[in-house]
């Protein structure tokens, strides 16, 4: 969208709400305003079209005041996802934005979609706002890096980073070129687990001593002893997809949604449930802007071969500065934060809330309390977000220190040590071992 230099076009109107330059008047065409209409609408290009992606490209697309404008995915369309039957990529992607702004024309046809394989191309366009970026988890420093550098809005699902030291690189890009980042933990926009968060927040259970959770295997997962390399399929870019992530033979268990049980690409359940658990956890803590000073591993174990590498039993302890612990044992499918205080407790998990006395349920956080953030649609204050130039709900920074939790975890476990951490400058205390931990090698040509 060329529009002459005195005019103000949708794409200033945004940056310039995001940038806070809007404390003076400004003579704004009404068009902008208009709710629904052009000028105010969000252009939308989504990274990555697999389970997740799936989820939140409907979840943007059915805003009204958003276009998806174009689908990225370096699978061009196959089954072996999360289920048998999910056949999901860029090409099945294309038909679902095409099907629903057709069903919205009086004609019944659209096909305005634009579809790649490769990110930077899209990345490139200069008419896309915001992008989401809906791939494995070592896929997620170097887009959200470059969207920043554009000038795009960014909703990243979590966990935000595949190591603290690309968590903190992507701290810096959005901070440095003023954009919005949500990360997708979207349990923040449960009302369970903000009430539970504020009922620990203003004292509801007195002097918190420590929380609780549990973490298990995944139902879906299923080891593998023994494995052979396969045949790459026939529209995968198998190269782009491992991207920064070592060389490695191709299997199916290594893509599509088992690759979070490989430490190349994942964290496992660790980063994957965990990383909703630990960040209602820092949220209820008021920590969610720092983090532990201590962790250590309580008996965690690993596979000892097969295709995948990440914690199998996930036993750890972590400290805070206050001496709150955050206890985290081997659990079932799913996770849970139960907060205990000298006066009671709240357990929240995802579907319901449980406190100690059972009356704190019904408790009214008054004016002069703490409240926190509300939303109840991760993706609506993502959006409203960039309209009002205000942190959302899960701003980069908390994102990025929620996810900090899972990766010091692991690497307590993986070392099996009691491990010191500054978190204001974010390295361990006297141990270069686990230092060395906090970043990985990018394969070439990729850098942050």
């Amino acid at each position: 969208m060329r529009e002459k230099a005195n005019k103000v076009t949708r794409r200033d109107f945004l940056r310039a709400t995001t940038a806070g330059v809007l404390s003076a008047p400004w003579i704004v065409p009404a068009s902008v305003f208009g709710v629904n209409s052009p000028s105010n609408r969000i252009n939308v290009g989504c990274i990555g079209t697999g389970n997740m992606g799936k989820v939140d490209l409907h979840g943007l697309m059915h805003q009204d005041d958003t276009q998806i404008v174009a689908v990225c995915d370096v699978n061009r369309g196959s089954y072996g996802y999360k289920t048998a039957t999910q056949f999901l990529g860029r090409e099945p992607a294309r038909k679902w934005v095409d099907r629903y702004y057709a069903g919205k024309k009086r004609s019944g046809i659209y096909k305005g979609s634009d579809v790649y394989n490769d990110f930077r191309e899209l990345l490139a366009r200069d008419d896309i706002d915001a992008v989401s970026v809906t791939t494995p988890d070592h896929w997620h420093a170097i887009p959200t890096i470059m969207a920043a550098r554009s000038g795009k809005h960014i909703y990243c699902q979590k966990p935000l980073s595949l190591t603290i030291a690309e968590g903190r690189a992507m701290v810096e890009a959005v901070r440095r070129y003023g954009v919005v980042l949500q990360t997708g933990t979207q349990h923040r926009s449960k009302e369970t687990m903000r009430f539970a968060c504020e009922l620990v927040r203003n004292g509801r259970i007195g002097q918190v001593k420590r929380v609780l959770t549990s973490l298990g295997r995944h139902g879906l997962r299923t080891d593998i002893n023994t494995w052979q390399p396969t045949p790459v399929p026939d529209g995968f870019d198998y190269d782009l997809w491992l991207g920064p992530a070592p060389w490695a033979p191709h299997h199916k268990s290594r893509c599509f949604y088992t690759f979070r049980f490989s430490q190349d690409y994942s964290g496992g359940e660790t980063t994957n449930t965990g990383a909703h658990m630990f960040d209602i956890v820092q949220w209820g803590l008021g920590t969610e802007r720092t983090g532990p000073v201590e962790i250590e591993d309580l008996g965690s174990e690993f596979p000892e071969t097969g295709l995948f590498d990440t914690v199998s039993r996930i036993h750890f302890r972590a400290r805070y500065a206050n001496d709150v612990e955050l206890i985290c044992t081997p659990g079932g499918i799913g996770g849970t934060a139960r907060f205990e205080g000298t006066e009671g407790s709240v357990h929240a998990d995802w579907s319901s809330l449980r406190t100690n006395p059972e009356s704190l349920k019904d408790t009214v956080i008054g004016p002069n309390e703490i409240h926190l953030h509300k939303s109840s649609d991760h993706k609506r204050d993502f959006l409203d977000s960039i309209k009002s130039g205000r942190d959302p709900i899960a701003p980069v920074e908390v994102g990025h220190r929620s996810a900090s939790v899972c990766h010091l975890a692991n690497i307590a476990m993986k070392l099996k040590q009691k491990l010191h951490w500054d978190p204001d400058q974010e390295c361990f205390i006297n141990n270069d071992e686990a230092n060395c931990l906090l970043s990985k090698p990018l394969r070439s040509p990729w850098h942050l």
